[in-house]
């Protein structure tokens, strides 16, 4: 028995090869993922072939017929067999099942499964960056919409997990969403990346048929075809780049629900989830899990893990196709695609869901000292004091608190005083409402009012730039959309034109 794909192997594959190697390309769950685009990519090289004269009007009408009757059947009409090493060799026999081995067989004119691979990657690809940059446009959207609603909720901010200085709610949330923003540019810029079509490149050095590329490349939706043959089958980069920019993005995920599992804990009781969104425990009865933090914690590591394979899977491979440069080095890409669309649909749930304990968040924002900073700039502004001066005064008047058990807004004019003496030998003088003021965390908050501050008129300023600015990412997303939304429809019309053609002819 020989190999059923080619008569240059007089053996057929070792029951290993075909389990290890062979099965995963052929599962029915692989297959059905990549038949549409097998079949977009088919229609695209047949339409080309035809109008390049490279095959008889016959032909590719028999063809264009072949490949109609296999989409409109489905994946699940195509009998896989694993011995025929991958999706398109057993999808190639079905066609040739259809039309028989001559005409069948002319499809592969001028291509290669290498080139193939390549477009179908790209356009797998494609698919999977629109559909988790409109996912990501939702949640920071949604987040725009709760940092206007929590605007004026006053809470510490931290440094080094220590009390730092106020801030608001909806300052934390607005400043997630320029992270954000900058992780939809970044999927943006692999769009283009991916925007070149390799087919056309055949193995590796092209072809001496008269094939045209640029009309292969805009029928499947692609701006222009790749200008080096070599590159366009040897490359992945795309897929690497996708894998680093997700792994970015749930990176600054995975630092918010870190601050939400602490600030959801009774220790800062800052915020509360409704129990739609939490778990439980099988022996404590009292238990209300944050499921769905963890879960997405884990996520960010494994999304890691596959980027960090990708990129050992392809270093020192040669500068060519290979197994492992093209194959197995996407593998975990459309794994980390899968698994950040799953993780940006529970991020979206919990900013939406998530409530703040406005009166917890203010009463420890007034009690931790987040707020003495300000007391240091009012010794500058009205004692005449340097900085540094100011500093060392409040940093011992804060010392001096903590070892009486004073909470922040128990700081008095005669403490400063005192401290000031120590340090610089004159009193500072501060009235007790300028104090009172500065350790105020609303008014503290408010008073913070230079470019990027917290204060909540910049802060809504600021949300109304976000929301436009994610208005039109969501444009720019939906029109690349619509674009390849209409190369697709138009291929699959002028596939069925030519198909209709052979009445027309007759008549």
């Amino acid at each position: 028995m020989e190999s059923k794909v080619s008569r240059r192997l007089k053996q057929p594959p070792a029951k290993e090869v075909i389990d290890y190697i062979f099965q995963p390309r052929t599962t029915r769950e692989f297959f059905a993922k990549n038949f549409e685009i097998l079949t977009q990519i088919n229609f695209a090289h047949l339409l080309m072939l035809h109008e390049q004269g490279i095959l008889d009007r016959e032909t590719s009408i028999r063809l264009a017929r072949a490949l109609i009757k296999m989409q409109e059947d489905g994946p699940e009409a195509v009998q896989l067999d694993a011995a025929r090493e991958d999706a398109y060799f057993n999808y190639e026999a079905h066609l040739i099942k259809l039309v028989g081995q001559d005409v069948g067989g002319r499809l592969h004119t001028a291509r290669s499964r290498n080139d193939m691979g390549a477009t179908n990657d790209r356009i797998r690809a494609r698919a999977f960056i629109l559909r988790i940059s409109r996912a990501l446009t939702d949640v920071a959207a949604a987040a725009v919409a709760q940092a206007e609603r929590f605007v004026t909720y006053v809470m510490p901010g931290y440094t080094h997990m220590q009390a730092a200085q106020p801030i608001t709610y909806g300052y934390y949330l607005s400043g997630l969403v320029d992270a954000w923003s900058r992780d939809i540019d970044r999927l943006l810029r692999v769009l283009e990346t991916t925007d070149s079509c390799p087919l056309g490149a055949c193995a590796l050095a092209g072809t001496s048929f008269p094939i045209d590329r640029r009309s292969t490349s805009l029928l499947l939706g692609f701006s222009r075809p790749m200008p080096n043959s070599l590159d366009a089958v040897a490359s992945r980069d795309f897929a690497l780049e996708l894998s680093a920019v997700l792994s970015i993005m749930m990176i600054t995920c995975s630092r918010m629900v870190q601050d939400f599992y602490i600030w959801s804990t009774p220790e800062f009781g800052f915020l509360s989830f409704p129990d739609s969104i939490a778990g439980t425990s099988s022996i404590m009865p009292q238990k209300k899990n944050p499921v769905v933090l963890e879960y997405l914690r884990g996520k960010t590591s494994h999304l890691i893990g596959l980027t960090s394979a990708a990129l050992t899977t392809v270093k020192a491979t040669h500068f060519t196709h290979s197994g492992d440069s093209s194959r197995e080095s996407t593998r975990t890409c459309w794994e980390s695609c899968e698994e950040a669309v799953k993780g940006l649909e529970l991020m979206k749930l919990l900013v939406e869901r998530v409530e703040p304990n406005r009166l917890r968040m203010a009463d420890r924002a007034a009690q931790d000292f987040s707020a003495v900073t300000d007391l240091a700039d009012l010794l500058v502004r009205n004692a005449n004091l340097s900085f540094r001066d100011a500093h060392h005064i409040i940093g011992a008047v804060v010392r001096q608190a903590l070892d009486q058990g004073v909470p922040a807004t128990g700081i008095t004019p005669q403490m400063i005083d005192a401290a000031a003496l120590e340090q610089v030998g004159r009193r500072a003088s501060l009235s007790e409402d300028d104090i009172g003021e500065c350790l105020d965390p609303i008014r503290n908050v408010a008073a913070r009012r230079s470019y990027g501050a917290p204060a909540p008129d910049g802060v809504l300023q600021r949300i109304g730039e976000q929301r436009l600015s994610l208005k039109m990412r969501a444009d720019t997303i939906d029109a690349v959309g619509h674009r390849l939304a209409e190369a697709q429809t138009l291929l699959e019309q002028r596939t069925r034109a030519l198909v209709s053609s052979e009445s027309n002819q007759g008549a």
